[in-house]
C-alpha cells in the first residue's frame, strides 16, 4: 500500500487504533465522572477552594516522582499490557469510592489518598498510550489520527462530567460505581489489542537511559517550547478546580450545572478536532499554536468575570476550542520527531508538562482563589497567558517560526 493509499484509507479500518479509540472513549468518560463526583463532593464535605487545590496537588505529585521511571519502562515492556494494568487498578479504587461513599467513612484524607493512587497511574497510562497510538497507524496518517482521537477523547469529556452531574444527584456511591463499570470496559479492550511489539534492545539501568527523554527534548527547541508553552498557559488558565465555587456559589447552578461546566470545553475541542479531522494543520504551525494561546487566555478573562451561566458556558467552549489547536500540534510533534525506541521516555516528559498544567494549574487556582478570591484568581491567570503568549516568540523562535507539521522525508511508516 502506497503513502497516498494511507492518506485515503478511513481509520476505521485500521482495527487496532479503533480498539485503542473505543478503550479511551470508555476510560476517559469514567475519568471525568470521577472527578466530577470527587471535586463536589470534596467541596461538599470541607468547603475550602485550599482543599479543591490539594487534589490537583495530590495528583501532580506522585506523577512528577514516577515520570522518568515509567518512561523507561515503557519502552522495555509490552505497552497494552501496562495499559490494561493501569485501568485495572482504576476499576479497584472507583469501586472503593463507591464503597467507601456508599458506607459513609468517606472522608477528605481517604479523597486525598485516592487522588495519589490517580496521580500515580497517571504517570504511566498517558505515556503508555502517547506511545502506543503510532505502533497502530502509518506515520503519514498520524496527524489525522490524533485529531480523529482528540474528537471521540473530548466526546467523552463532555459527556463524562454532564453525566457525572446527572448521576451524582443521586449520591456520589452512583456516580463512582459507574466510572468502576466503564473501567472494567476498557480495561477488557486493551487485553484485546494486539499489534506488532518489538522489545527494544535492553540498556542497562542508569541515571543516563532514566534521563534520555529528558536530554533528548532539551536538544529540540521546538518540542521543548511547544511542551512548556501548553504547561504554563494552563497552570495559569487553568480555572477547571474552581468549577465547583462557581457552580455553587457564582453561577448557582449545582452539581448538574457544574457538569455542564466541566463539559463546555470539552464541547469546543470537539468542535476543533473534528475540524482539524476533516483540515489537518500542514502549514504555519508555530503562529497558529501561538494564537490560539493568546484566545484561551482572552477566553479565561471572559469567564472568570462572567456571572452569566451561558456567557460562561460560551468562554469555557472557546478555552477548549483553542487548546484543541495546541494539543495536536504538539502531539504530533513529539510522536513523529521521537525515535520509537525513545517513544516511552519522551512521552513521560511530555505528560509531565500536561500533568503539571493540569495539576499544578489546579492546586494554583486553588491556592490563589483562597487568598484573593476565585473570580481574581481566574482573571489574573487569564491575563498571564496572554503575556505568555506575547513573549513566546522571543524566548523560542524555532516555534514561532515552523511551518509544517511533518518534517520533510517522513515515511509512510
Amino acid at each position: 500500500m502506497t503513502e497516498s493509499d494511507d492518506e485515503q484509507r478511513p481509520l476505521t479500518q485500521y482495527r487496532a487504533f479503533m480498539q485503542l479509540w473505543l478503550a479511551r472513549i470508555a476510560s476517559v468518560s469514567a475519568s471525568q465522572m470521577l472527578l466530577v463526583a470527587l471535586g463536589w463532593q470534596m467541596y461538599e464535605l470541607t468547603g475550602s477552594a485550599w482543599d479543591l487545590g490539594l487534589v490537583g496537588l495530590a495528583q501532580f505529585v506522585p506523577a512528577l516522582v514516577l515520570t522518568l521511571p515509567a518512561g523507561q519502562w515503557i519502552d522495555r515492556h509490552h505497552r497494552g499490557r501496562i495499559l490494561a494494568g493501569c485501568l485495572a487498578v482504576q476499576v479497584a479504587a472507583a469501586a472503593a469510592l463507591a464503597w467507601g461513599s456508599a458506607a459513609g467513612w468517606m472522608n477528605r484524607e481517604a479523597l486525598l489518598a485516592v487522588s495519589v493512587v490517580l496521580g500515580a497511574l497517571r504517570a504511566l497510562q498517558m505515556p503508555t498510550q502517547q506511545a502506543l497510538t503510532p505502533l497502530l497507524v502509518p506515520a503519514v496518517v498520524l496527524p489525522r489520527a490524533l485529531a480523529f482521537s482528540s474528537a471521540g477523547l473530548q466526546g467523552a469529556i463532555i459527556a463524562g462530567p454532564a453525566l457525572g452531574g446527572f448521576v451524582y444527584t443521586a449520591g456520589p456511591a452512583a456516580t463512582y460505581g459507574s466510572c468502576a463499570v466503564l473501567f472494567l470496559v476498557a480495561t477488557a479492550l486493551v487485553a484485546r489489542l494486539r499489534y506488532e511489539h518489538h522489545p527494544a534492545q535492553a540498556e542497562p539501568a542508569s541515571w543516563a537511559t532514566l534521563t534520555a527523554g529528558v536530554r533528548y527534548v532539551r536538544a529540540q527547541p521546538v518540542l521543548l517550547g511547544a511542551m512548556m508553552l501548553d504547561m504554563v498557559a494552563v497552570v495559569l488558565g487553568g480555572a477547571v478546580a474552581l468549577l465547583p465555587i462557581y457552580a455553587k456559589d457564582i453561577l448557582h447552578v449545582g452539581p448538574w450545572g457544574l457538569g455542564l461546566l466541566r463539559a463546555a470545553p470539552a464541547a469546543g475541542a470537539l468542535a476543533m478536532s473534528l475540524w482539524l479531522t476533516r483540515r489537518p494543520l500542514k502549514q504555519r504551525v508555530g503562529p497558529r499554536m501561538l494564537q490560539a494561546v493568546a484566545v484561551y487566555g482572552a477566553a479565561t478573562v471572559v469567564f472568570g468575570f462572567s456571572t452569566d451561566f451561558m456567557l460562561s458556558l460560551l468562554a469555557l467552549a472557546v478555552t477548549g476550542a483553542a487548546d484543541m489547536v495546541s494539543v495536536v500540534i504538539r502531539q504530533t510533534l513529539v510522536q513523529l520527531e521521537t525515535p520509537d525506541a525513545m517513544r516511552g521516555r519522551v512521552s513521560a516528559v511530555n505528560s509531565l508538562f500536561i500533568g503539571a498544567s493540569n495539576q499544578l494549574g489546579e492546586f494554583e487556582s486553588g491556592a490563589t482563589a483562597a487568598l484573593m478570591g476565585p473570580v481574581a484568581s481566574v482573571v489574573l491567570g487569564g491575563a498571564g497567558v496572554l503575556a505568555v503568549a506575547a513573549l513566546w516568540p522571543r524566548w523560542f523562535p524555532a516555534l514561532a517560526r515552523r511551518d509544517r507539521l511533518l518534517p520533510d522525508g517522513t515515511p509512510g511508516r
